[in-house]
């Protein structure tokens, strides 16, 4: 078992994959098939794990990671604590733009994980932070569609712009968007 690293293999032609790392596995299933039915002209290929590192390599079987995305939600602190304890197993290279978090259930009024825990983890790891509520199909399909778009930058299908100018972007404007109590 070994970091995770971000630039070890060659992108794919017309594909991208991404990795969804969470302990909530409906919620990842759900997600993926929602990704799975927009319309896309690559081919996405989704990888399911609740925490890293992933197993060890057998004949160099796993595709390259374009976007790596640490779901936490915010009725379990178990979630949390796995997300940060599988972040040291991450190459930083990933943290040019390769990497979110999604953040779900910042609605509820019960939480287990404190709101500014996550946005100082977010902050830490210079990544964005996606707020959303899962069980809501309209509010999972808005989310796969910027998850793919994500992907597709940062599998380098877009061209113009890079993982990391777009990752900086959402991050200024969640920045500027300030949350008020």
């Amino acid at each position: 078992m070994s970091t995770l690293a971000a630039f070890s293999k060659l992108p794919a032609l017309n594909a991208a994959t991404v990795l969804l790392v969470g302990t909530n596995a409906v919620f990842q299933q759900q997600l993926a098939e929602a990704i799975l039915k927009e319309k896309q002209d690559l081919k996405v290929n989704i990888h399911l794990t609740t925490s890293l590192p992933l197993p060890a390599e057998r004949d160099h079987i796993r595709p390259r990671i374009d976007l790596i995305v640490f779901m936490i939600d915010f009725q379990s602190k178990y979630s949390f604590k796995d997300i940060e304890a599988s972040l040291v197993h991450v190459d930083a290279n990933f943290f040019l733009g390769k990497v979110c978090f999604l953040a779900m259930g910042a609605g509820r009024m019960h939480q287990s994980v404190d709101m500014n825990a996550v946005l100082k983890l977010a902050d830490c790891y210079c990544s964005p932070i996606i707020f959303c509520e899962l069980e809501c199909e309209k509010i999972r399909t808005a989310t796969a569609q910027r998850l793919l778009q994500m992907l597709q930058i940062c599998a380098g299908h877009v061209s113009g712009i890079s993982a990391l100018s777009f990752s900086s972007l959402m991050k200024s404007s969640i920045d500027d968007s300030s949350f008020m109590a």
